[in-house]
């Protein structure tokens, strides 16, 4: 039962209480927990608190056991109890803490913003990963003023990798940190020297002309990796583990926490048309021009 029908609170046969009942009895009280101790915190402190807390919360739900995963467009975009638990959790405490901010999840959260700022929120990036047991996935948001899907400014970026203890926070504005250690300016080496962070949904793969820009790119690098959670690839080509990164048709939650990581040390980020699609791509300067380049040659 999704947390997000909180009003099936009655009694089962037995007299035990609904489960529904006792998970949205728990987000609550977390989130007021929460909303006490963070009033009166810096946007930049509530962002990496609000991610951090909403991953540990998934992943205690994983690790009790008994979550089930629901197809949303296909078998491997699938939601979770505990992306919608997590989601519930982080707009519940801005509700509270920034009643004036919109917010824009993936999960389905929407308010208005009145202060024109609106957070953009991904409670679990990686669920496929989530879901199956793995530790790579991720909580994570930005705070962008204006459109969330074209916003006027990204100010901010935050990624919490719960199986690391990671946090990653930083903007184009603000120098990047993970766990509040600054991260390194990012070096400027060409695409053959680096490692790109890539996925391609098998259904694609009998799209040519997609297929030709994505086999285009690729053929930039010195190797390529997929792992399933873009925002902790982002992350990782912002403190220098992966040095590139592309993906076509992105939404802004798994593209604006990354993209102001990746801005905060220096590298670049932006988007290009090739093969009929939007490719998102990131990274070291010199490789994101020759990535660039690469998937707009049509041949």
């Amino acid at each position: 039962m999704s947390p997000q029908h909180s009003s099936d609170q009655s009694p089962t046969q037995d007299g035990q209480q609904h489960p529904a009942a006792s998970l949205a009895e728990m987000i609550q009280a977390i989130t007021s927990t929460f909303v006490i101790a963070h009033d009166g915190s810096s946007d930049e402190h509530l962002a990496q608190a609000l991610v951090y807390n909403a991953g540990r919360l998934a992943w205690r739900m994983r690790e009790t056991g008994g979550l089930s995963a629901t197809e949303k467009t296909n078998v491997s975009d699938v939601v979770t109890e505990a992306d919608q638990a997590a989601e519930q959790f982080i707009t519940g405490a801005l509700s509270r803490l920034r009643p004036e901010d919109g917010f824009y999840g993936e999960e389905g959260a929407r308010k208005a913003s009145t202060s024109g700022r609106t957070w953009v929120i991904d409670p679990i990036d990686g669920t496929w990963n989530f879901s199956s047991g793995s530790d790579y996935w991720c909580s994570a948001l930005a705070l962008v003023e204006g459109e969330p899907e074209a916003p006027d400014r990204l100010i901010f970026g935050a990624v919490h990798r719960p199986a690391m203890g990671y946090t990653w926070f930083g903007g184009p504005d603000i120098p990047g940190t993970r766990d509040g250690q600054p991260l390194k300016p990012l070096p400027d080496l060409p695409a053959d020297h680096l490692c790109l962070g890539t996925y391609l949904h098998p259904t694609f793969m009998s799209q040519a002309e997609l297929l030709h820009a994505w086999v285009r790119g690729v053929q930039c690098f010195a190797t390529a990796r997929s792992f399933g959670a873009g925002s902790v690839d982002l992350a990782s080509v912002a403190d220098g583990t992966i040095g590139c990164w592309m993906q076509h048709s992105v939404p802004a939650w798994d593209w604006l926490p990354g993209k102001a990581l990746i801005e905060s040390v220096g590298g670049a980020a932006t988007r290009v048309e090739a093969g009929g699609v939007t490719w998102s791509i990131a990274g070291q300067p010199q490789a994101v021009t020759q990535l660039a380049e690469a998937l707009g040659n049509t041949p």
